[in-house]
């Protein structure tokens, strides 16, 4: 199983970004796709989450200017991220959660992508 994040870029503060992750592979199930971010210096944090039931769960930091979303037939998330601060600047990675396979574990196995930057100017 692979996931590929894109979508990262330079954007002014205001602005607005939307960050895709497709997994690849022979794949069952998804239980939760999400993403994370690090700052450099910080330790890496939730963003926003959602099962594959659609049930959706965002750090208070950016609730209300970030919206995630999933296509379960393509097994990709997004996230749209609107009103972009300074702040916001960070590796944002890609993790899917409980990915069940053929000859996996039953509960599944956690995977992550690699970061995609995204920067905020003030």
């Amino acid at each position: 199983v692979q996931l590929q994040a894109s979508g990262g870029g330079l954007v002014q503060s205001g602005g607005s970004l939307r960050l895709s992750c497709a997994a690849s592979g022979n794949i069952f199930h998804i239980n939760a796709m999400g993403w994370y971010r690090q700052a450099p210096g910080k330790q890496r944090e939730l963003v926003a989450s959602i099962t594959s039931g659609g049930t959706t769960n965002y750090a208070d930091s950016v609730k209300g200017r970030f919206t995630i979303s999933r296509d379960n037939a393509k097994n990709t998330v997004y996230l749209q991220m609107n009103s972009l601060r300074p702040e916001d600047t960070a590796d944002y990675y890609c993790n899917a959660h409980k990915v069940v396979t053929p000859g996996g574990p039953l509960y599944g196995m956690d995977y992550w992508g690699k970061g995609t930057l995204v920067t905020v100017s003030s």
